[in-house]
């Protein structure tokens, strides 16, 4: 049996380092385990929009209908769309893995940037590997 080590973040990305590595980014889609109950969908959903403007409140459900017809997503539960502080980790993968900060103290060390997100726990078939206890995330390029 295999063992899956944790992802260890070596360092993050700067403010400027930031700004070049997002420049033809549309989106990132991150999926992990839930941490719900097993009665609740067990992924939790991450998309990164690369846009710090306000997206109206009326357009946000179509924007996460969207997402989810072309992922194969349903049963959307505990839904957060808003703009939010997001750094990039370096780690082992090939792209630097978002992470949405929530802790104050811990923004106020490490670089970010504002991004809406929308953040959520669904159901896929097409996201087996987060089924399996595995974090991953997806660049979707203009």
């Amino acid at each position: 049996m295999e063992t899956m080590k944790p992802l260890s973040i070596n360092s993050y990305l700067s403010a400027s380092e930031i700004e070049r590595h997002l420049e033809n980014v549309e989106f990132i889609i991150m999926a992990a385990p839930s941490m719900m109950p097993p009665s609740e969908p067990q992924i939790h959903f991450t998309f990164f929009l690369n846009t710090s403007d306000p997206i109206p409140r009326e357009i946000q459900p179509k924007i996460l209908e969207k997402f989810c017809q072309e992922h194969g997503i349903s049963g959307v539960k505990h839904l957060l769309s808003n703009l939010e502080r997001v750094a990039f980790a370096q780690t082992s993968q090939e792209t630097p893995m978002p992470r949405h900060l929530i802790d104050d103290a811990e923004a106020n060390t490490i670089p970010w940037k504002l991004l809406h997100i929308i953040d959520f726990v669904g159901e896929s078939d097409n996201f087996q590997e987060a089924k399996d206890g595995l974090n991953g995330w997806s660049y979707s390029y203009n």
